[in-house]
């Protein structure tokens, strides 16, 4: 039973922050036109600020859906590569650690001191918990595919 809760608290923790991010990503909200069109912006790559949320947010669903079935392996990892590159575009681009927070109107009405940030730093070590834990595993996906050559 405890083997269970070890894999099960961090899975629940990262597909719930994955699913609840969906409602912003798949709604055009303020904030995620903001951290996309920033991104888009710096890249070069205008289609990314537009196209971005729902990209990511798409990525970030397959994972969660991938963590509750035989190939939690793949949705760990997956999670882990997508928080690698928010970290480092948090990190490294103009987007920066601290976002604003935005009223209904689309305001500014203050920022989130960096949970932003912090939640994805978290999913990131849950991730890559579960990725690890799966690639010891012998019945593990990550191990059958690292040990099979493939």
């Amino acid at each position: 039973m405890n083997k269970q809760i070890v894999k099960y608290v961090p899975t629940v923790f990262i597909a719930f922050v994955f699913v609840q991010s969906l409602f912003f990503k798949f709604t055009g909200s303020y904030e995620t036109d903001h951290i996309f069109g920033v991104l888009g912006a710096w890249s070069g790559l205008e289609f990314f600020g537009h196209y971005g949320g729902y990209i990511i947010g798409g990525a970030e669903l397959i994972a969660a859906v991938l963590l509750f079935t035989r190939w939690h392996g793949l949705g760990a990892l997956m999670a882990v590569g997508i928080m690698s590159g928010a970290i480092i575009f948090h990190l490294f681009t103009p987007l920066g650690v601290v976002m604003p927070e935005f009223n209904a109107a689309g305001e500014v009405v203050g920022n989130d001191g960096g949970l932003l940030f912090i939640m994805a730093c978290l999913v990131w070590l849950c991730a890559a918990f579960l990725s690890l834990r799966d690639l010891k595993n012998p019945q593990g996906i990550l191990n059958k595919i690292i040990n099979s050559g493939v």
